[in-house]
C-alpha cells in the first residue's frame, strides 16, 4: 500500500497563483497533511477555495483575500495580511503572526481567525460566525453589520465600531473611537472573560486587564421610519 506523503513545498517564483490553487486542492484531496509555501511576496489569492483538510504554512507576506472561501482547513501566515484574508471562512484555524489589513475575515461563518498584531478598517464586516481575535488595534467600522460570532480585540476600534450590528458580541480591551449606530457597552461577566483568557493564552497572545463588551441595542431590529426624531439620531 502506498504511503501517504506529509508535506508539499511549492515556491511562488517558479508557479503561478492559478496553478498553486490546483496543487494544493490535489495535495488535500490526496490527503497530504502539509503544503509550505515558499516566497508568496505579498502576492494575492493564495490558497481561496480549498475545501478539504489541509494545513497550509505562508513563508513570508501574503497580499488580497489569501485562505479565503475555504472550509476544514488550517493555515498560518508567517509575516503580515492584505485585505480579505479568510474572508468567508467556513470552518478551521487562520493564524496571522504579523498584521492584517482592511477586512480580515469578512463575512466568516466558522472557525477561528487569529491576527497577532494590528488589523485594518472593516475588520470583521458581515461576521456570520465564528471567533475572530485581534491582539492589537482595529480601524474604523470593525464589526459593521456583524449578524454572529464573536470578536475579541485586545487593542484599540476606531470608530464606528459595530455599527449597524444584528447579533454578535464585540470585545474590547482598549479606547473605542467612537460605538457605531445600535450599539451599546454591557458588563463583561467574569466567566465569559476567563473563557477569553484561556483562548488568547492557546494563541500566546497577551491577556487584558479587562474587557469592554458591546452588543446590539435592538434599535434596529424593528425601526419605524415615520418616527422621525429617532430615525435621524440612529441613521
Amino acid at each position: 500500500m502506498e504511503s501517504v506523503k506529509q508535506q508539499l513545498v511549492i515556491d511562488c517564483n517558479e508557479t503561478s497563483q492559478k496553478e498553486l490553487n490546483e496543487q494544493i486542492r490535489e495535495a488535500a484531496k490526496k490527503g497530504i497533511k502539509e503544503v509550505v509555501i515558499k516566497n508568496p511576496y505579498a502576492r494575492h489569492n493564495l490558497g481561496v477555495g480549498i475545501t478539504d483538510p489541509i494545513h497550509l504554512v505562508y513563508e513570508g507576506d501574503v497580499g488580497y483575500y489569501a485562505s479565503s472561501l475555504c472550509d476544514l482547513i488550517s493555515a498560518i501566515v508567517k509575516g503580515n495580511a492584505g485585505w480579505a484574508i479568510g474572508e468567508n471562512l467556513m470552518n478551521g484555524e487562520i493564524i496571522v503572526e504579523g498584521n492584517a489589513a482592511s477586512s480580515t475575515a469578512a463575512s466568516m461563518r466558522g472557525g477561528t481567525v487569529v491576527v497577532k498584531g494590528s488589523s485594518g478598517a472593516r475588520t470583521g464586516i458581515g461576521l456570520k460566525g465564528g471567533t475572530l481575535i485581534v491582539g492589537g488595534d482595529v480601524g474604523y467600522m470593525t464589526g459593521f453589520m456583524m449578524q454572529k460570532g464573536k470578536m475579541i480585540i485586545c487593542g484599540n476600534a476606531g470608530k464606528a465600531l459595530g455599527d449597524s450590528m444584528y447579533d454578535g458580541t464585540i470585545y474590547v480591551a482598549g479606547e473605542i473611537a467612537e460605538l457605531g449606530n445600535g450599539t451599546e457597552i454591557v458588563e463583561c461577566e467574569k466567566k465569559e472573560y476567563e473563557e477569553i483568557k484561556s483562548l488568547l493564552e492557546f494563541y500566546g497572545v497577551a491577556v487584558p486587564a479587562s474587557f469592554k463588551k458591546i452588543v446590539c441595542n435592538g434599535m434596529l431590529h424593528n425601526f419605524n421610519k415615520k418616527e422621525f426624531g429617532v430615525w435621524k439620531t440612529v441613521l
